[in-house]
């Protein structure tokens, strides 16, 4: 996918909702453990559910990892139904990987070729030969994570450096030399609203993956005070858990669905109010 077809999506459903697919065996609706596949099924449902409202869907890798080879297959299963059902919706394989040289275009193989995700997130730790692998592939995107919303967060992130700047701000300012850095996306915690300005001071055109809204407690319209960008939005704001088990019974996609369209609504008004749509 490209930036255009992203943008143009976002404008056509005055939507920026990212819905990360974070399932837990123990969290869904007891009747689903009855299929064949309990997992597909879920987050069959909820993408049919929620399609029209978001313009991204985000499994968590982890949540498939889990269950081995099954949870693989149903993570293949679900990535496959979206690329079919729903081939304008971007895709995003939150893994987080990091490693160097062939590691890496081996972990970018994976996502970018046999899934067919449009993106992957990965960790800069390691530097350029960690993630320039990743950035090499046309069409593709790597959303690096940059200021995270966790508590321990700021352990490293936040560490002043020589300069005086921290170190979150030198990772962006390197990260933007790198070859094909055009590619990059960040993530950046939606909890740390206050730091969206002088994120945007380094990257004004970039994508940036903000999770934390919701159940997270992040502030949608705080997010987008400073985060929107004028000319593309830039934004894709990721709401898990707060859509995702809205209910526990039969009723759970329509209660997802409701939890996205509320999101949804308030997105459209932020796109109307400054001018985009």
């Amino acid at each position: 996918m490209t930036i255009e077809k992203l943008v143009s999506e976002i404008k056509k459903k005055k939507s920026f909702l990212c819905i990360g697919l974070d399932v837990d065996l123990n969290k869904i609706p007891p009747h689903l453990l009855e299929t064949e596949d309990p997992i597909f099924e879920f987050n069959k449902q909820i993408i049919d559910a929620t399609h029209h409202l978001a313009v991204a869907y985000k499994p968590n890798t982890a949540f498939f990892e889990a269950y081995g080879i099954k949870g693989w297959q149903s993570l293949d299963k679900t990535i496959a139904y979206i690329n079919e059902k729903h081939p304008e919706i971007f895709t995003i394989a939150d893994a987080k990987r990091g490693d160097i040289g062939n590691t890496s275009t081996m972990y970018a193989k994976a996502f970018f070729e046999d899934l067919n995700f449009d993106s992957v997130t990965v960790a800069p730790y390691m530097g350029s030969d960690s993630v320039e692998p990743f950035l090499a592939f046309e069409n593709k995107f790597t959303i690096m994570l940059a200021l995270t919303s966790n508590s321990g967060g700021l352990d490293f992130q936040g560490q002043t450096l020589t300069n005086g700047q921290p170190l979150y701000k030198e990772v962006l300012k390197t990260s933007l030399t790198w070859k094909n850095a055009q590619n990059l996306m960040f993530v950046v915690g939606a909890t740390k609203a206050e730091y969206f300005k002088g994120i945007r001071e380094i990257a004004p055109n970039h994508f940036l993956l903000v999770p934390g809204v919701g159940a997270q407690g992040g502030s949608l319209e705080d997010v987008c005070e400073y985060g929107i960008n004028q000319e593309n939005i830039g934004l894709l704001i990721n709401s898990s858990r707060g859509i995702l088990y809205a209910s526990n019974g039969l009723d759970f996609a329509e209660a997802a669905q409701k939890e996205a369209l509320d999101l949804q609504q308030k997105m459209s008004v932020i796109l109307t109010d400054k001018n985009i749509i």
